[in-house]
């Protein structure tokens, strides 16, 4: 078998890859790995809205059930939901059911630890290691051990949560949300409308196969035109499960994750709330948020590509801001996890607090053009020692200087190398990026 768990649990397309039997063998081994299996033990599950939810929802719970544990079920919530409410009512773990941003076919198992945090690699391994080897040993209990079904009405706990964040009210704004049809649907309007903004809202209406279809974070362009038709103050986008956001201010212009890290970093300077003066960002972030962050004085920190590693690096130099250009920020003084809803609540309340519109905080930050190439190869890891694929890449830097970037990665999932320029000259990028690419194809292309 080979390895189940990606970079965010396991995903595949809901009864072909990600079967209602996986699921129930996940829910089993998950509980047995994750809970002392004590009298009590409980695990905590929510799902976003596509359809395939209720079938893995059901085989997962009566995978719990049979080891006797208790499940307490959410029903619809958002993915930092369930990472906050495992933590809020104590429960053993975490699990999520969502393909967050992907289309409705695809779904997802998601396992939190009981600290609210997504889990360390090595118990992973752990669960993947005994459904391949030994999971027709795990116990059976029988009669009054096995385990019960409680439904936890917690969205109001989760929704007073996310207002306790902010110390602002939002009277006078105008704000457009884009809910993706997906786990945000309920919450997000809500909670804008207690905090005293008038909220125009777009895509909150889920039938079960609508979710992210034409909307939500990976299509700005709707937030986009819902902000200029209604002369809104700003759009928020979030996407299936409502772990990202993207923005749009009053102009019409897009607000990525890059940018909503500069504008909150330098708030939570300004406040002292910044720890050590550092965020933690990917290596696909824009150089202009390096810049921006250089202006000042706060250090960027670089992981690879995925909010887990942002996680890792966050908590292990006791970062409180970390996040990707995809809209996953993790504001770790708040949270376990990244959480869209939270992050619009704190840039929203940056807005307040400055008096500024978005369209003037955005110019914190410059973006700079980045031009990405993908190279089929025949060796994906080989790149790193072939001379002439250096010496390419050494002259492009030369040629970018200290206003660019060059960067080279393969892709995890595809026999791929993925070739990133970056600066204030598309026309040296383009001179830059194909005079590399064609190195890499003479190299190691098939």
């Amino acid at each position: 078998m080979g390895r189940l768990f990606g970079t965010d649990g396991v995903r595949g397309v809901a009864n072909a890859d990600l079967t209602p039997e996986l699921a129930f063998r996940l829910g089993r081994v998950g509980a047995y790995v994750l809970t002392s299996r004590h009298r009590g033990a409980r695990i905590v599950i929510g799902k976003d809205t596509r359809i395939s939810g209720d079938m893995l929802e059901t085989a997962l719970i009566s995978g719990i059930l049979s080891m006797g544990v208790d499940v307490l079920r959410l029903g619809v919530i958002s993915t930092p939901g369930v990472a906050y409410l495992t933590k809020h009512l104590r429960a053993d773990a975490g699990v999520m059911i969502s393909a967050s941003h992907n289309p409705v076919e695809d779904n997802g198992i998601k396992f939190f630890g009981g600290d609210g945090f997504k889990l360390l690699d090595e118990t992973e391994d752990r669960i993947e290691h005994i459904l391949a080897t030994g999971e027709e040993s795990l116990p059976r209990p029988t009669g009054d051990e096995v385990g019960r079904i409680y439904n936890e009405p917690a969205q109001e706990a989760y929704t007073r949560f996310l207002m306790s964040t902010v110390t602002e009210r939002f009277d006078g704004l105008h704000i457009v949300l884009d809910c993706a049809n997906g786990a945000a649907s309920a919450i997000a309007p809500e909670v804008f409308r207690r905090l005293g903004a008038k909220v125009t809202v777009t895509h909150a209406e889920p039938d079960g196969v609508n979710i992210n279809v034409g909307c939500g974070s990976t299509h700005p362009h709707v937030v986009q035109q819902a902000v200029l038709t209604n002369d809104a103050d700003l759009g928020l986008s979030f996407d299936g499960d409502a772990d990202r956001l993207i923005a749009v201010d009053s102009t019409g212009q897009v607000i990525d994750g890059d940018f909503i890290m500069a504008i909150c970093a330098g708030s939570l300077k300004r406040t002292g709330e910044l720890a050590d003066n550092k965020v933690v960002a990917t290596v696909m972030s824009n150089l202009g948020l390096i810049k921006a962050m250089e202006s000042q004085g706060i250090e960027v920190l670089k992981t690879a590509v995925g909010d887990r590693y942002v996680m890792e690096r966050m908590r292990s130099d006791k970062a409180v801001l970390g996040g990707e250009q995809s809209g996953h920020i993790i504001f770790l003084n708040h949270t376990t996890t990244g959480d869209g809803i939270l992050t619009a609540l704190q840039l929203v309340q940056v807005l307040v607090k400055t008096g500024k519109p978005l369209s003037e905080l955005r110019k914190v930050m410059t973006r700079y053009p980045q031009i990405l190439e993908n190279v089929r190869v025949s060796d994906k890891h080989a790149w790193v020692h072939n001379e002439a694929i250096q010496a390419a890449l050494r002259q492009g830097e030369s040629l970018l200087g200290d206003n660019g970037r060059v960067l080279v990665r393969e892709s995890g999932t595809e026999s791929l190398v993925r070739v990133m320029v970056e600066g204030p000259d598309e026309v040296v990028l383009r001179k830059v990026v194909g005079d590399i690419v064609k190195v890499v194809q003479a190299e190691l292309g098939v």
